[in-house]
């Protein structure tokens, strides 16, 4: 009841921000009735005003404090004109729908002030009504599309032509001032005048920049690129500094430095990777436990604080992998060549190196600055080749280097069984690979394959992380963390609550999960046809992983300590943390070395985190556009899918390859199918045929939309659909089907996606889920540790 009153409260005086209350008006207001209901509002107003909410009148009275009257949240608009705006930094309080005619006409994505109108209803679920009253920041500077020439653009010069579905209802017209393009060059446009009034559904602007013909390959995925705000191109002056740095290791560089040249140290990647920034080596030692040493590039020693190149470092965060191109964090020069741990050379590293136990604990460890020279540039093929297949040509080849990777694989298994031990929640992992033709034509998707080399690299990269996060915790220094914060109750909750339809009853307080608990649940679905689904629902309840400067755990990997230390050629908060240790190991730890970092950590978790979620996004839009191009070379064909998602409005379906599409519910002709949402199914009302997530079904192309990521399917030979008794009652069915009108596919209009179908955008299906629920397990939760979950143009793996 605590918490319902909270958000009753809240909720009251948002929506009568400039009225005044006694404790009887409340109580009447909000049906609280009885001494011990107004006992436990007085209680609650007390914790209300010393939270600054609600304040007390001179005469004893209580209103909303003028500080909570105006809030401010992201406008997540809808194609209908209304909006949600999330205003909520904690999510616990529900979205503030606003209606067509309180938006201010902002865009989606702009960040808003809102007033509450109307007071939302906990117990229905009914969320508050607010309207737009300033738009304090710009989501959209600018836009990216083809150059046009129509008969409506009297006083332009012409019009881009947007493709960004939030933007597609709007014109978009360029003036004189700027460039004037030919028809069909693909431009930037810097955006001059906003929808207003004037012109509702049009924007104006100046044509800044030409990016390519709409012909030329790759031009589809450049506008991507740019669609992002995504640095396509090094400013030349950071080209330069880069030149400036030596492409060898100078003899001075080299003072100071452990000499672990004489190690057996191998790096083992994809077999296009071309920034090779780890590497490993193990041996038994004398006492049983096994050495284990991860040596990364060391790019701070290149890098330094404040430099050009560091600067633009900062600026973009992550690299980023867009199928058959890399838009890296650094220069080539650095990121391909000096910090590059290739064969033969001699380069600097930061090593991290352990000492593991038969339980895969570690129980040693030292981390210290050296100078290393790699033995082999082996791939994960070659190493699984050795590992899985035995082959005796490539064991032959490396026949030197065979007992160490079979000394790494069984360290391997040593350390995965210790993580599932602690309840590390391992997903399925299966990620798609796009091979593209000269042309950057999709002719084919293909699932990766991840061997025990893959595996074993993701291992050998946690128990590094790990370890070096726990080591500067321990320190009490100021450091940086990569974190994945436990779930929230109430999410939790609802997943609980969901579980009990398949008669899965978890033991233990939603509010104090532990990762074991899902893993359990995991387990007791494993094989069984409801796994799909369970997962699905699963991954929608975590949060996000992100980084910061507390050091709060993280979740799915069942780990106390994590930080990201293994990547610092495409991740900057790598970087930072090399940096960090370098720093204290010079100035020694204490008060003025603390003070170092102490104040800007917590703003470059945030932005280091934002940029990460601008790589992630833009790789999946580029993923969708390549999956959707290949599928327009296949329209009339049939397949084998999964159903991935069920919705009001219909359900998309997976192949095996992992491409998406929707099956409207208008194209499901055999029966009135309505939507029962405690089971995620849609049943037919007269046959019972039933569909929920996992079901096998067989599928046909019928229409590919390239440039909006669409595919749309025909299910196939329904009458082998199983049959259910899931439809409740008629009085408690949900209302009507979605009939046969395309504009209805928004579901519930939530979560900031409104009729947008892709529902990858909205937190429905399962890529979705593996995307903004990051919970850093390679290639299912959105940050794998080499690439973002995402296709890394032909790269097999990566790091954690």
């Amino acid at each position: 009841m605590q918490d319902n009153l909270k958000n009753d409260l809240t909720a009251f005086f948002r929506a009568h921000a400039d009225e005044t209350y006694t404790v009887e008006d409340i109580s009447d207001a909000l049906h609280y009735h009885g001494s011990a209901a107004f006992k436990l509002i007085v209680q609650e107003l007390a914790q209300l005003e010393r939270d600054g909410l609600v304040q007390v009148t001179e005469h004893g009275h209580f209103q909303l404090d003028p500080s909570q009257k105006i809030l401010s949240g992201t406008f997540h608009g809808n194609d209908k004109g209304f909006g949600f705006v999330q205003y909520d930094p904690d999510k616990i309080e529900p979205d503030a729908y606003i209606a067509p005619d309180n938006t201010m006409r902002a865009l989606n994505g702009d960040t808003v002030n809102i007033e509450i109108v109307r007071a939302g209803d906990p117990r229905t679920g009914k969320g508050p009504e607010g309207k737009v009253v300033a738009i304090t920041e710009r989501h959209y500077e600018q836009v990216v599309g083809e150059f046009i020439q129509t008969d409506d653009d009297a006083g332009y010069v012409g019009q881009v032509r947007l493709t960004d579905k939030k933007l597609l209802k709007y014109k978009f017209y360029v003036t004189a001032v700027g460039l004037k393009p030919t028809p069909g060059e693909v431009v930037t446009a810097e955006i001059t005048e906003y929808p207003n009034d004037a012109h509702p559904e049009a924007m104006v602007g100046i044509a800044k920049q030409v990016i390519g013909s709409v012909d030329d390959p790759g031009i589809d995925i450049l506008e991507i690129v740019y669609q992002h705000n995504i640095p396509a191109e090094f400013p030349e002056e950071v080209l330069q500094a880069a030149d400036e740095i030596p492409d060898h290791v100078l003899p001075e560089e080299a003072k100071g430095r452990e000499d672990i040249t004489d190690q057996d140290l191998v790096t083992i990647d994809g077999e296009s990777s071309k920034d090779l920034d780890d590497a490993v080596t193990a041996w038994k030692l004398p006492n049983g436990n096994y050495h284990l040493g991860v040596h990364i590039a060391d790019v701070s020693h290149y890098v330094k604080e404040g430099s050009l190149i560091d600067k633009e470092a900062y600026k973009r965060g992550t690299s980023v992998y867009l199928t058959d191109r890399v838009i890296p964090m650094l220069p080539r020069r650095l990121s391909n060549g000096i910090c590059s741990l290739n064969e033969g050379e001699l380069r600097l590293c930061m090593s991290c190196e352990m000492e593991i136990d038969h339980e895969g604990n570690v129980v040693k460890h030292r981390i210290h600055p050296s100078v290393m020279r790699s033995k082999a540039r082996m791939t994960y093929t070659g190493v699984n080749q050795i590992l899985e297949a035995h082959d005796p040509v490539t064991m032959d080849r490396y026949k030197e280097l065979v007992p160490m990777f079979e000394t790494m694989g069984d360290l391997h298994r040593i350390l995965l069984k210790h993580r599932k031990n602690r309840g590390a929640i391992d997903f399925d992992d299966r990620e798609a690979e796009i091979i593209v033709d000269d042309k950057g034509h999709a002719i084919d998707v293909k699932l990766r394959t991840r061997g025990l080399a893959e595996r074993m690299i993701e291992s050998f990269m946690l128990a590094a992380n790990e370890t070096v996060a726990e080591h500067y915790f321990r320190a009490k220094v100021p450091f940086l963390y990569r974190v994945h914060e436990t779930p929230d109750g109430d999410r939790v909750r609802s997943f609980f609550e969901f579980l009990t339809a398949f008669g899965i009853n978890v033991k233990g307080d939603p509010n104090h999960l532990r990762p074991k608990m899902l893993q359990g649940v995991l387990k007791q679905v494993a094989g069984k046809p409801e796994e799909a689904m369970v997962s699905v629902m699963m991954l929608r309840s975590l949060k996000q992983a992100r980084y910061s400067d507390q050091s709060l755990g993280h979740f799915g990997l069942g780990a106390e300590f994590y930080t990201h230390f293994t990547s610092p050629i495409r991740r900057y908060p790598d970087t930072m943390v090399h940096r960090m240790i370098h720093y204290y190991a010079d100035h020694g730890i204490n008060q003025a070395s603390k003070e170092k970092f102490g104040p800007i950590l917590e703003e470059i978790g945030t932005h280091t985190s934002e940029m990460e979620r601008r790589a992630i996004d833009a790789e999946r839009s580029t993923n969708d556009m390549k999956m959707a191009e290949y599928m327009a070379d296949h329209v009339g064909e049939e397949f084998d899918a999964v159903v991935s998602s069920v919705m009001k409005f219909g359900m998309f379906v997976e192949l095996p390859n992992t491409i998406e599409g929707l099956i409207h519910i208008s194209r499901m002709q055999d029966d009135y199918y309505e939507y029962v949402e405690k089971y995620l199914a849609l049943v037919g009302r007269n046959t019972r045929r039933t569909y929920r997530i996992g079901q096998p079904i067989r599928v046909k192309v019928i229409h590919v939309d390239k440039e909006q990521s669409e595919i749309d399917f025909d299910l196939l030979d329904p009458e082998k659909a199983p049959v259910s008794d899931l439809l409740p009652h008629r009085e408690h069915r949900s209302r009507g089907r979605f009939g046969n009108n395309r504009n209805n596919q928004h579901g519930n209009g939530h979560n900031g996606n409104g009729n947008n179908r892709n529902h990858r955008n909205g937190n429905h299906g399962q890529r979705t889920s593996n995307n903004n629920r990051s919970t850093d397990h390679r290639g299912h939760a959105g940050n794998n540790h080499r690439n973002g979950g995402q296709n890394r143009g032909g790269q097999n793996g990566g790091r954690h």
